[in-house]
Parts: structure tokens; sequence; C-alpha cells
């Protein structure tokens, strides 16, 4: 079993930071892709950002949808169970709840993913 908690989601203005945090129970964490989906009102469950299973501290192999290319990073460290979404140039239409994921190999849809968290809140004013 894998249980994911999602925390760092707030509200900022258009162009800000915002840093998630998805923290995993167990030993198996290395061993899995870790997805970060988000769902905006009105709107389904969509692929953000995954990074494939390392063993160190690093950003790994990571994939991002075109939408947050250039402005998302997704990183994990291994040591503290944790992977990371770092989000820069925040847009109003990043506004979501953020969902963290894990799951035995690459995907970035939503049946690729056995765990999920119960998500944190992303709003970005404009």
């Amino acid at each position: 079993q894998v249980q994911l908690v999602e925390s760092g989601g707030g509200l900022v203005q258009a162009g800000g930071s915002l840093r998630l945090s998805c923290a995993a129970s167990g030993r198996t964490f290395s061993s899995y892709v870790m997805g970060w989906f988000r769902q905006a009102p009105g709107k389904e469950r969509e692929f953000v950002a995954a990074i494939k299973p390392t063993f160190v501290r690093s950003s790994g192999n990571a994939y991002y949808a075109d939408s947050v290319k250039g402005r998302f990073t997704v990183s994990r460290d291994n040591a503290k169970n944790t992977v990371y979404l770092q989000m820069n140039s925040l847009k109003p239409e990043d506004t979501a709840v953020y969902y963290c994921a894990a799951g035995p190999d690459y995907g970035t849809e939503l049946h690729n993913y056995r765990y999920w968290g119960q998500g944190t809140q992303v709003t970005v004013s404009s």
C-alpha cells in the first residue's frame, strides 16, 4: 500500500510561484513513477508532469504536459519519500486541485496510476 499526501497549495497572483509537495509512505516509493495531475472546475482531470524512479536525490527523468513546459519542474527526493512540483510563472488557467499519483510505469493517463492523494488547491488570481 502507498499513501500519498499533498501539501503546499494556496493563493498566488499571476506570474508568481508555488511549490507543491507529495509525501509518500512505505519503502517502495523509489520504484514508482510519480505523477502530478490537476482538475479545474468543470474540467476533466489532466496530466501535468511525471518523473521516473530514481534512488538518489535527483530530478530524474521528467516529463511534462505542453501547457506547463518551461514553467513547472518535477523532482523527487527518495531519502525523504517526497516528490515536488515547482510551479513558476503561474497563470489563472493553472487554477485547479492538484493531485499526486503513483504507478508502476510511466503514463499520462489516469489509469496508469494506482495510488492517489487527496489533492491540494492552487488558485491563481489575475
